[in-house]
């Protein structure tokens, strides 16, 4: 089977937009692949450093979640990458067959530059990020790297260091394709993008009451005041939800929203009754598992990342003639 890895910052409880947008596609890449599935604490650093206080408890919840929806922990490799030392000495290593302009035309770095305000504040290691996620991936060897198309930019530093290293030193790494992951967008029930940090997010641990109190008030088409007037579902947030967890019922709903068949009390009711059922079997695993379980999993997946890590940074070592006497 040939390997993969990935991985996502661990900040806190996962929603349902994390899960739609790339961790169902994990679930099903098991099937197919070693997966190896970081949790990418040292880049939560990158747009955060002040919050650290937070990051340990994150690690868990966040982990809680991948194990809840079918990230299984006895075929894939689940580890946090701060564990992984070997993946500061590679990003040291490989940070050296990079140039700076080079980073900075990172069409993903100017966005998060733009959106964040750092045109003057940009940190070193928030500049080089992009290195240190072509070392998460280089000391994996992965043949696939999972990605959306934002994220395109990101490998293909990978790739070009991969090619360089193995130019100048021998061949070591191979160069990572891409899988192009149909990831779903999910709105926030505000119908703004979801985001923890807006407060409209539909998380899988969500108890029955405050998944049905959220969809209550999603946003839906403001033309459609009562029952009776006719509804767009392009556009209605609920529509979407129904997309994801009522896909059997989707074509039904659309033609009796367009006709005024369909009011949007009703169709939140059912839309809820739905979500609820999606999530039940996953809040219920989630509950099997304690905050000891996760670390004594988490420690095992370290070890065994770090065996693999250590193996390919030895090869780097003897490759670039780093002292070993």
């Amino acid at each position: 089977m040939k390997r993969i890895l990935s991985g996502l910052r661990p900040t806190g409880k996962v929603h349902i937009g994390n899960y739609f947008g790339a961790l169902e596609n994990w679930v099903k890449f098991q099937q197919e692949y070693n997966c190896f599935f970081e949790v990418a604490d040292w880049h939560v650093l990158t747009t955060d450093i002040e919050h650290t206080s937070v990051m340990q408890e994150n690690i868990v919840e966040t982990v809680k979640d991948w194990f809840a929806i079918g990230i299984d922990p006895e075929t894939s490799v689940v580890f946090v990458q701060s564990a992984v030392k070997q993946h500061a000495e590679l990003h040291l290593l490989l940070s050296m067959l990079i140039t700076v302009p080079r980073l900075e035309r990172n069409p993903t770095l100017k966005e998060q530059v733009k959106d964040l305000n750092l045109e003057e504040k940009i940190s070193y290691g928030h500049l080089g990020y992009p290195v240190l996620q072509a070392a998460d991936i280089l000391l994996y060897k992965p043949e696939k790297v999972p990605v959306g198309e934002d994220q395109l930019p990101h490998l293909e530093i990978t790739r070009e260091l991969a090619r360089r290293f193995n130019y100048l030193f021998g061949e070591v790494f191979p160069v990572p394709e891409p899988i192009l992951s149909k990831a779903k967008r999910v709105p926030g029930f505000d119908k703004r993008k979801m985001s923890k940090s807006l407060g409209n997010a539909i998380f899988l641990s969500d108890p029955e009451e405050e998944i049905n109190k959220k969809i209550k008030k999603a946003f839906t088409d403001p033309n459609k005041i009562k029952l009776g007037d006719p509804g767009d579902p392009e556009g209605c947030v609920v529509f979407a939800y129904h997309s994801l967890v009522n896909e059997e019922e989707l074509e039904d709903i659309e033609k009796k929203c367009r006709s005024g068949e369909l009011g949007c009390v009703a169709c939140k009711e059912n839309c809820a009754l739905k979500m609820n059922r999606f999530l039940a079997p996953i809040r219920e695993k989630r509950e099997s598992f304690s905050k000891k379980d996760i670390i004594e999993i988490l420690n095992e997946g370290n070890k065994k990342a770090r065996e693999f890590a250590e193996s390919t940074l030895s090869e780097v070592r003897e490759k670039m003639n780093m002292w070993n006497k």
